[in-house]
């Protein structure tokens, strides 16, 4: 049970409402069925600051519209800086997210071991390797790192890339710290499995 109560639809003014619904429809859209009760948990948070959280639902917008990074790099980047985060509504939700996307099962259960996986290309492990990088605590980015990026993605999908990978740290940190929980997205299917930052897949 999360840790505060969420402004509830019916004490919502209308504005709150409609991001309430509309978001409920996105997020059955990209989970492929009908949004879990507990889905918008995150939002009922935000609802609290409501001019906050039209600012974080255009944020949203903003980056949904996206698409300089194909899909696969960026599933695999948003998901694993959210096991790194820990946060278990973003590995539920990330989780069926990347299987509609196309990545497997065990894809999704090699991502704490992605270094020596035979599941990854060479591509999807530097993405990765950025995505645990700056998912540490301190961000661990070297000009190394950065380089190899460089020598395969250009500016606007660097930062993309970048952005989605901390826009997912900011999500996770939230959730975490209000006790918002799981919301059944993958019910009945295979998650990520969670890390520490320490770790960051260095296996």
């Amino acid at each position: 049970m999360a840790r505060l109560p969420g402004v509830p639809m019916r004490h919502a003014p209308l504005g709150t409402r409609l991001v309430y619904w509309f978001t409920g429809r996105a997020l059955a859209k990209m989970s492929g069925g009908s949004s879990p009760d507990r889905a918008i948990e995150p939002l009922r948070m935000y609802a609290h600051l409501p001019g906050l959280l039209r600012g974080y639902g255009r944020l949203e917008q903003a980056t949904a519209a996206l698409h300089h990074v194909d899909d696969r790099h960026r599933a695999l980047a948003e998901l694993k800086a959210a096991t790194m985060t820990g946060c278990e509504y973003c590995i539920d939700l990330g989780s069926e997210v990347a299987r509609r996307l196309g990545l497997t099962n065990d894809e999704l259960l090699a991502l704490p071991r992605y270094r020596t996986s035979e599941l990854f290309d060479d591509l999807d492990k530097l993405v990765l390797e950025y995505a645990a990088a700056m998912s540490r605590t301190p961000v661990a980015v070297t000009d190394e790192l950065f380089d190899r990026l460089r020598d395969h993605f250009d500016p606007p999908q660097i930062v993309e890339l970048t952005h989605v990978i901390a826009l997912e740290n900011m999500r996770g940190r939230f959730n975490r710290a209000l006790g918002v929980a799981a919301a059944g997205f993958s019910q009945g299917g295979v998650c990520a499995l969670p890390m520490s930052t320490s770790d960051g897949g260095a296996r």
